[in-house]
């Protein structure tokens, strides 16, 4: 009995791998690699931009130790960014210069740092760190802000401007709303309060005069006898006529046009022409 491994020409049952394509160049499938095919040394080279500058990576170093910018530790902020830099010029060393020009500026505050202090010195020396704690806090409200900005709705990106033209057949649903006893009263407060806003006050002439008042109350009495007071009030008139007669009568007595007598406390009062003057 012969085995089918002996013998190649027999078929087998084993699945075969098909090679996979490159590429799809216009839907067809690219097997092999062209001979003159050129591929830039820096076309697969992928970099990761994590900082925007030596300030952000100090600020990263500060908020990665929970340090406080104005009393960081220059020494370890130091060597931490040196291991940055040194990791990052690995990779593409144009990207390293501004941040070698920080690393010099960190180098020169931590050797005056170090430096000792004159006994024999008035003349107190500003902290090194003044001025890059400075550009780091303004660089942090600058980041803020940035960050703050980006958080907003932005057209295009969390916001899409829609546009959809319905078809002719389609008819709009109208749902009419249910109107309560509630609403309608409120309506009809709210329009009540907007008319009394539009109103006029017209001021109506005086339908009684003080001065009219006078005259007729010096027509009624006389020098001799006296008339009761309440005589000379009108019920008909209701209470507008009895302000005026009494307005009247004060402003007679005021001129010594008419005299009042009361016999005793609470008795009825008089009046008759004449002033107090006259008996004295």
């Amino acid at each position: 009995m012969t085995d089918s491994n002996d013998n190649p020409s027999l078929p087998t049952n084993e699945p075969v791998q098909q090679p996979l394509p490159l590429a799809f160049v216009h839907g067809e499938a690219v097997i092999q690699k062209p001979e003159d095919l050129y591929i830039p040394p820096d076309a697969l080279e992928v970099i990761l931009e994590s900082f925007e500058g030596p300030l952000d990576l100090l600020l990263y170093l500060i908020r990665k130790q929970k340090f406080d910018i104005t009393s960081m530790p220059v020494a370890e902020i130091t060597r931490q960014y040196m291991e940055y830099v040194d990791v990052m010029r690995t990779l593409k060393l144009e990207l390293a210069a501004e941040y070698l020009l920080m690393a010099a500026i960190l180098a020169e505050i931590k050797s005056r740092l170090l430096l000792p202090k004159r006994s024999d010195d008035d003349d107190e020396e500003a902290d090194p760190r003044a001025e890059l704690i400075r550009r780091l806090k303004e660089y942090e409200l600058v980041k803020q802000a940035a960050e703050d900005l980006d958080l907003q709705p932005r057209m295009e990106r969390d916001i899409f401007d829609v546009s959809v033209t319905p078809d002719d057949s389609i008819e709009p649903v109208i749902i009419q709303p249910d109107v309560s006893l509630q609403d309608l009263v409120m309506a009809f407060s709210a329009a009540m309060q907007r008319a009394a806003a539009f109103e006029h006050h017209h001021i109506a002439p005086e339908a009684l005069s003080t001065r009219e008042r006078m005259s007729k109350i010096l027509q009624t009495l006389n020098t001799e006898t006296y008339t009761p007071m309440e005589a000379l009030f009108t019920a008909e008139e209701g209470r507008a006529g009895a302000v005026v007669t009494f307005l009247a009568i004060l402003e007679l007595v005021k001129g010594q046009s008419i005299r009042l007598v009361q016999a005793g406390p609470y008795a009825r009062i008089h009046v008759k022409l004449g002033s107090h003057h006259e008996e004295d």
